[in-house]
């Protein structure tokens, strides 16, 4: 297996991070791809009925949203950085603000701030329209310091 930033400079060149992401068990779990466009990186989790949390609406489960924040929170950190190691999630506070409802779900994140430790990164949820989240999420990472290894 290649280091990572070898696995994102190839991502990088192939504006997909699909190659990484199926290198996640719980992201091919939910399904999850991702690619990249103007914007930064796009996670999208199709619907699938292993991801419905509450089968009377149905609804997606919380975790599988949370999942899919975490993922796309951490993806963007890594496309943003030159990491040579994965950062390590410290803290998360997730903002459900509507039922998952079951089509696709897509996830973009930002990076706030990236200090020489800790990067905090916010990321949301939508289903339809950008604009309409049904989930955010405040996401904070331990940046591993990089020895040049």
């Amino acid at each position: 297996m290649t280091d990572l930033r070898a696995r994102v400079a190839a991502a990088r060149t192939a504006n997909n991070f699909d190659a990484l992401v199926a290198e996640i068990p719980y992201a091919r779990f939910l399904g999850v791809s991702a690619s990249v466009d103007a914007s930064g990186v796009l996670a999208e989790m199709p619907f699938a009925q292993t991801n419905v949390g509450n089968p009377a609406l149905p609804a997606l489960h919380g975790g599988a949203i949370a999942g899919l924040l975490e993922l796309v929170g951490a993806l963007e950190l890594i496309w943003r950085g030159d990491a040579a190691v994965l950062p390590t999630l410290v803290a998360t506070t997730c903002e459900y603000l509507r039922s998952g409802r079951p089509i696709t779900t897509f996830a973009r994140a930002e990076v706030i701030r990236r200090g020489r430790r800790v990067a905090n990164v916010r990321a949301r949820a939508w289903q339809g329209d950008e604009g309409v989240p049904i989930a955010m999420a405040s996401l904070a990472w331990l940046v591993p310091v990089d020895s040049g290894q």
